[in-house]
């Protein structure tokens, strides 16, 4: 901070005395005089006499709107600064549905809305009871739709919670706090859980989820009345959640694995050995630390397929012996594939489908993001670039394809005529390389999958031949994003299933009007973000409340998957369909 002082013709500054910034002192503000106008004695008058300190009138102690005090001088600890800067600094709520959006609702579920108002309004949401470091003893309220629990103090303290890692609800436990935020603190705990209450946890995220985001209520929860700031649909809106259908394999899982590591920083470049032995203490390979930037060094994966492990350890090996080598971070890539030859036709791998069997299939690891990667979802085939998309929990994929594949041909239904026909066509949006549209093929007459990728619609067209499905009955289609069902236009829209697997923002509402625009019989929402896609048909539902008969979407089910045992994930299944 400076100060300016009037000078015969000029200004000249000095820097304000360091303990005026530490303790606050309001620095004074910018004097203008006119030294023209004064006399040589008014002049000396106005200079305070050596070691005399001019002290100034209250009104010019107070700065210009425009000029802001800031910390200055060595001896200001680095920490007050920074907590300063933070007390200054205005922060805007989330983004509606944004990570930090989801977390900041269920921290407003556990203090109360009044509580949280309040701390809004009197500017204290940030001023945490927690030190960094603290060690603090906590009561787990409830867990967060993260799949972290989020915890309140035992001790009489202002309301505030904390979000802790692999604790269960009602526990009391003790933790380390790491970082402070909006009425809430980071701590770090160790704890493990089974993995049937893991299953109980996730059908809470897709409850609170459709609770939050969907705009639908009463809701038909256990435990989670309805938001009354929502406006209400019809008392059957919402169907009560199902249970969370879980993964074959816990562990052992993961099809695709990417570690990573900086390469040596310049000091450890000026001291490096002669001959490097052992792996140095700056070096990391693996994952990012939750909540931070920092490298954690893995040497095995717990949910990576033993493929991916086996190949991984001799690597990991390699770039320790060889980490003076590299010039700049690198980020790896490890996939689980079925072995297959990089030269065989179409034709010559169908042969090999029937017979090949799970027991007998060897498994190789894929490093090259460009090369083709094979998997075997039941009795189909699938082929794609190492470096594109694809379900990364092979062992769940066939439950999954199977349960869609009985939503959209239920044996009874709520909400279909018992003597209506079942589709005939389906539409896979956001089709990918084809994996519900393949899977499910046999059973449509006429199936077409949309795609805005023109690289993955050369895969999808691939693995239709690879599993010797005919041309004229499955075709893969670029869809352009502002008129995506032009290209299906052929299809009867009382005798279509539409299948939609976005990306993790959801559906925009471009895509959602032409889907009302097209209104197939059924619809089937397959998310990896359950609270996008409860917001996606909450507008469903809303735009068809008040339509006639056989033009109101109806929620028939929704359900969780867990594709990602051991971690906080979840994805859902929900059915629409036309009454």
């Amino acid at each position: 901070m400076q100060r300016l002082v009037g000078g015969f013709g000029r200004l000249r500054s000095f820097r304000l005395p360091s303990y005026i910034a530490y303790y606050h002192i309001p620095p004074p503000r910018l004097i203008h005089l006119d030294y023209r106008s004064l006399s040589v004695n008014d002049k000396m008058a106005e200079s305070p006499k050596a070691g005399q300190v001019h002290a100034l009138p209250q009104a010019e102690l107070e700065l210009p709107s425009m000029k802001k005090p800031r910390l200055a001088g060595k001896n200001v600890p680095k920490s007050e600064r920074k907590r300063a800067k933070k007390r200054a600094k205005k922060t805007d709520l989330p983004e509606p549905c944004s990570t930090e959006d989801v977390l900041w609702r269920d921290v407003i579920a556990v203090l109360g809305q009044d509580v949280v108002d309040k701390a809004l309004e009197d500017g204290s949401e940030f001023d945490s009871p927690f030190e960094f470091h603290q060690e603090v003893e906590l009561e787990v309220s409830a867990i967060c739709s993260s799949g972290e629990a989020i915890a309140r103090s035992l001790d009489d303290l202002r309301p505030w919670t904390v979000i802790v890692p692999f604790a269960l609800p009602r526990e009391k436990v003790r933790a380390r706090i790491y970082r402070n935020a909006r009425l809430h603190s980071f701590a770090d705990l160790l704890e493990t859980l089974s993995y049937e209450t893991q299953l109980d946890l996730k059908r809470d995220v897709v409850v609170k989820a459709y609770k939050n985001f969907s705009s639908v209520s009463p809701f038909f929860y256990q435990g989670y009345p309805a938001n009354p700031r929502d406006e209400d649909l019809s008392d059957d809106a919402v169907p009560q959640i199902l249970s969370t259908i879980g993964s074959p394999l816990e562990y052992g899982y993961r099809t695709k694995l990417t570690p990573h590591f900086e390469a040596p920083p310049k000091s450890a470049r000026k001291a490096q050995p002669s001959d490097t032995e052992g792996k140095p203490d700056w070096l990391k390979i693996g994952f990012n630390r939750i909540g931070t930037s920092r490298t954690m060094d893995i040497e095995e994966c717990p949910i990576a397929t033993p493929v991916i492990n086996n190949a991984y350890r001799p690597a990991r090996e390699n770039i320790i012996k060889n980490i003076f080598t590299y010039k700049r971070g690198v980020s790896l890539l490890y996939r689980d594939s079925l072995e297959h030859s990089s030269d065989a036709s179409p034709r010559e791998a169908d042969t090999s489908v029937d017979a090949l069997t799970s027991s007998l299939e060897k498994h190789v690891c894929i490093t090259d993001q460009k090369a083709i990667v094979r998997e075997k979802v039941g009795d189909k085939i699938f082929e794609y670039v190492a470096g594109s998309f694809f379900q990364n929990n092979n062992s769940v994929l066939v439950p999954l394809t199977n349960y869609v594949r009985d939503a959209i041909f239920p044996q009874t239904s709520i909400t279909t005529d018992s003597d209506a026909s079942p589709p005939t066509h389906l539409v896979d949006a956001y089709c990918g390389a084809g994996l519900f549209a393949i899977t499910l093929s046999p059973h449509f007459q006429t199936v077409a999958g949309i795609e805005l990728s023109q690289d993955s619609i050369k895969a999808a067209t691939r693995n239709a031949e690879l599993n010797n499905i005919p041309s004229d009955k499955i075709t893969f289609r670029a869809g352009d994003a502002a008129a995506i069902f032009e290209t299906v236009g052929e299809f009867p829209p009382d005798k279509t299933a539409l299948l939609i697997d976005p990306p993790r923002k959801g559906c925009d509402d471009n895509f959602i009007q032409q889907l009302l625009a097209f209104r197939c019989k059924t619809v089937v929402y397959v998310s990896c973000n359950v609270h996008t896609q409860a917001r996606d048909v909450g507008k469903i539902l809303k735009a068809t409340e008040n339509e006639e008969a056989g033009r109101k979407y109806i929620l028939e089910s929704v359900r969780g998957f867990d594709l990602f045992p051991q971690t906080a994930h979840v994805e859902s299944v929900a059915v629409l369909r036309l009454v």
